[in-house]
C-alpha cells in the first residue's frame, strides 16, 4: 500500500485503528468503493456492529460476504437500506436503526455521487446536492440524539466523518452554493462541475457547522485524494473538462481504493482529530477551506436553509 507523503501522517490500519470493542459504527454508501474498505478495516478490531448503508440489498450482502471471507472474526454487519435521494428512505432507515441500536460511536457519512446528468431528486431537489448534503444532513439530524447519548457516556469518543472533496473549489465564486437553484435540476448558470462543487462545499460547511453546534462530538471533514473508484463513472459525458482533469489527475497523482480510505479512517478512529477540521489525506489539517471557517455567512445559512427544508422530515418524537 501506498501511503501519503510528506504533510499528513503515517497510517496502517492493521497497527493504528484502536480497539472498537463495543462500538457500534454506521457507514452510507458501504457496499463498494471507500465505504466499503472502510467496513472492512474497521471489522478487525472489534467493534460491537457496523451498519452498511446502501441502495441495492443485493449488491450490499454480495460486500457482506467478501468482507466476513476476509475478516473471519468480523462483528455482525447489517444492510440499512438507504437511498440518500430519497428523504423518505432516508428517514426510515434512521427509524429502522434507532429501533435496534442504541448508541452510535462512528457515523462515515461516506456514500456521494459526482457529475451525474441534470436531474432531481425524488423529493425535486439538484440531484448532486440533494444526495451529497441533504440526505446526509436528515440522517445526521435523525441520528443526533442516538449520537449525543452516546457522548455522555463514560470514556465515550464519538465520531462523525464527513467526506467533502477539493472539487469544494468549483463551487461559485463569492457566493459559494446557489440557493435559489438547489430546487432545479440544471439552472442555466451552472454546469454538472459547479454543482457537484457546491455539494461538495456544502458537506464542507455543515461538518463545521455541526461541530460547533454540538462541541459534545468530534466531527471531521475529509478529503479522500483522487482515487479510483467507480464513482467516476457516473460523469456526464458532456463534462469533457472534468473528464480529462479527472484521468490526468488519476495518471499523477491517484491512489488504490485502500489508500484512498486512510484519511476516513484515521478521521474516525486516531487521536488528535480536532473537531470542525478538514483534513487532506492523511490527517494533514488544511488551510485551503480556511474562508470557509465555522460560524461564516454561507456556513450559517446552509444550515438554517437545510433546517427549513427538513422541517417535514422531522424525527418522530
Amino acid at each position: 500500500m501506498v501511503l501519503w507523503g510528506n504533510k499528513g501522517v503515517q497510517f496502517v490500519p492493521d497497527r493504528d485503528i484502536p480497539s472498537l470493542e463495543g462500538k457500534v459504527i454506521l457507514v452510507t454508501g458501504g457496499n463498494s468503493g471507500l465505504g466499503k474498505q472502510s467496513i472492512l478495516e474497521l471489522a478487525k478490531h472489534g467493534p460491537k456492529e457496523i451498519w452498511l448503508g446502501a441502495r441495492s440489498e443485493a449488491k450490499a450482502q454480495d460486500a457482506i460476504r467478501e468482507i466476513t471471507a476476509q475478516v473471519p472474526n468480523a462483528p455482525p454487519i447489517r444492510f440499512l437500506a438507504m437511498d440518500l435521494a430519497s428523504l423518505a428512505s432516508v428517514r426510515d432507515a434512521a427509524t429502522t436503526f434507532r429501533q435496534h441500536a442504541d448508541r452510535l460511536d462512528i457515523l462515515l457519512l461516506n456514500a456521494g455521487i459526482m457529475a451525474v446528468p441534470a436531474a432531481t431528486t425524488h423529493d425535486g431537489y439538484e440531484i448532486q446536492f440533494g444526495t451529497n448534503h441533504l440526505g446526509h444532513a436528515l440522517l445526521a439530524q435523525h441520528l443526533l440524539p442516538t449520537l449525543l447519548h452516546t457522548a455522555a457516556q463514560p470514556g465515550a469518543d464519538v465520531r462523525v466523518v464527513v467526506l467533502s472533496s477539493l472539487a469544494h473549489q468549483y463551487a461559485p465564486a463569492g457566493a459559494g452554493i446557489l440557493f435559489d437553484t438547489l430546487r432545479s435540476a440544471a439552472a442555466p448558470q451552472t454546469s454538472t462541475t459547479l454543482r457537484y462543487g457546491q455539494s461538495k462545499l456544502a458537506n464542507l460547511l455543515y461538518a463545521q457547522e455541526l461541530a460547533r453546534r454540538h462541541p459534545a462530538l468530534t466531527v471531521a471533514a475529509v478529503h479522500p485524494g483522487v482515487v479510483a473508484t467507480n464513482l467516476a463513472n457516473t460523469m456526464v459525458a458532456g463534462s469533457a473538462l472534468m473528464r480529462v482533469g479527472w484521468w490526468l489527475a488519476s495518471c499523477a497523482i491517484g491512489v488504490d481504493v485502500p489508500t484512498g480510505a486512510l484519511n476516513q479512517l484515521w478521521a474516525a478512529t486516531a487521536r488528535g482529530v480536532e473537531s470542525g477540521a478538514y483534513y487532506m489525506p492523511v490527517g494533514a489539517r488544511s488551510e485551503v477551506a480556511k474562508r470557509w471557517e465555522a460560524g461564516s455567512d454561507v456556513a450559517e445559512r446552509l444550515w438554517e436553509w437545510t433546517e427549513e427544508e427538513l422541517k417535514g422530515w422531522a424525527r418522530p418524537e
